[in-house]
């Protein structure tokens, strides 16, 4: 199966930072090669009408997670709270809340590969962006363990620089298509969307599901319904809709706000990851330009740099000590426009995908435009290597803050494909 798009450029990250050959390799042989600890923003006070919940799960989806709760704990999605979607091929650990009045009789998740940690009570709900970040424990296997040595000289420069703020494959989906769909709903493109979601003339889709995408191409949505199943939700509940009937509106609205919105925030995420390549090819991210809005790590707000910012030196004391770095855009009402040259940047990057500026303006779904910085400090690193059961293999762990993805580290580190798909299944 190709990773390849259609209609849109690739959103995948196509410049480095760093030098060098890597050290190729594959991540996600097993479940404990890829370990994430969510590091909370705070911690729940013992009393109030959320229950916490600390989940480890192994090869679970968000999705499924979330279905799991709903149904132990018979609450609606909207009553359960989480900081951010985990990995689904990994061993992750994370925080969730549960709005419940009274204790249940068992906090226990009737699922082989869902555990409750503990459970504690708090006073307010969590929301997405509520953690410090995560820490990652990482194994990368089919490598020559003496390699560690170039790993080494690569995590040292991006202790020194910090990490280019890449969005990873695994925001754009098993297709590598969600930024397709998101671009379709901005442009109220209904039929686009199912097409692209059920058929089998757009982006590359697995071979197995050949058969069913014919079938919806021809009309026939009684039968391609009976062979989506759960592990296809969205295409399951598109291709019941409409052999219910529906319209094409009412069909992509059956979805869901949440699926609808993440599509689009994959459509704002490709914007972001082509304008950080143009930084990167034009040698530009460890500097401030005038126009570019700088983003300050510490409150996550941004200030214009103007010619007189740019005067004398401070600026580049500051960004030396990562107390700033430039941002970039993920475009939508509510976010703030650079200037100049980087204004146009930007502009060209959303003009590139075929969707106009004031449809995504007003595109609703819960979606907001917003800055986010272009590099992310990476902290607490350590690194070894070795051999087990499973082989030789190289060993790192290290803490980003939130939004940053590890795939976006392993990419500079290995100079290879990353590809999410081609990950352990269970068992």
């Amino acid at each position: 199966m190709s990773t390849g798009t259609t209609g849109i450029a690739n959103p995948l990250p196509q410049q480095y930072l760093t030098e060098g050959t890597g050290t190729g390799g594959v991540i996600k042989s097993q479940p404990a090669d890829f370990v994430v600890e969510e590091i909370p923003l705070y911690e729940p006070c013992g009393e109030g009408e959320h229950l916490y919940l600390r989940i480890e799960k192994t090869s679970v989806s968000h999705v499924e997670l979330m279905s799991c709760l709903r149904r132990q704990f018979q609450v609606k999605e909207i009553n359960i709270g989480y900081a951010g979607m985990k990995d689904k091929a990994a061993i992750t650990r994370q925080t969730v809340s549960i709005h419940l009045l009274d204790d249940p009789p068992s906090v226990e998740i009737d699922h082989e590969r869902i555990n409750v940690l503990w459970a504690r009570r708090h006073t307010n709900k969590i929301r997405r962006g509520h953690l410090r970040g995560n820490r990652f424990s990482i194994r990368i296997r089919e490598v020559d363990p003496l390699s560690i040595t170039a790993v080494k000289r690569c995590l040292d420069q991006l202790q020194r620089t910090g990490m280019p703020n890449y969005f990873g494959v695994q925001r754009f989906g098993y297709r590598c298509n969600n930024q397709i769909i998101g671009a379709a709903i901005v442009r109220k493109d209904w039929k686009g969307l199912l097409d692209e979601l059920l058929g089998a003339t757009g982006t590359p889709f697995p071979e197995y599901q050949g058969e069913r995408r014919a079938l919806y191409d021809q009309g026939q949505y009684t039968e391609a319904a009976r062979q989506w199943t759960v592990a296809n939700r969205n295409e399951l509940i598109a291709s019941r809709s409409l052999r219910d009937g529906k319209s094409l509106h009412g069909v992509c609205h059956a979805l869901g706000q949440t699926p609808l919105a993440f599509w689009i925030s994959a459509l704002q995420s490709a914007i972001f990851n082509r304008v950080l390549d143009e930084r990167l090819q034009k040698g530009t991210l460890l500097t401030l330009v005038e126009g570019d809005l700088a983003w300050k790590h510490d409150s996550r707000s941004v200030f214009a740099v103007t010619a007189a910012e740019m005067e004398g030196d401070e600026l580049a004391r500051r960004l030396e000590r990562f107390e700033i770095s430039p941002s970039g855009p993920l475009s939508g009402s509510g976010m703030t426009r650079a200037a100049g040259s980087v204004d146009e940047t930007e502009i060209r990057a959303l003009q590139a995908t075929g969707v106009p500026l004031d449809a995504l303006m007003q595109v609703g779904y819960g979606v907001h435009g917003a800055r986010r910085a272009m590099r992310v400090p990476i902290a607490n690193v350590e690194l070894d290597s070795g051999v087990d059961e499973g082989g030789n293999f190289i060993h790192l762990a290290f803490d980003l803050p939130r939004g940053a993805y590890a795939t976006v580290l392993l990419r500079e580190i290995m100079r290879t494909a990353i590809d999410e798909t081609a990950s352990f299944s269970p068992g």
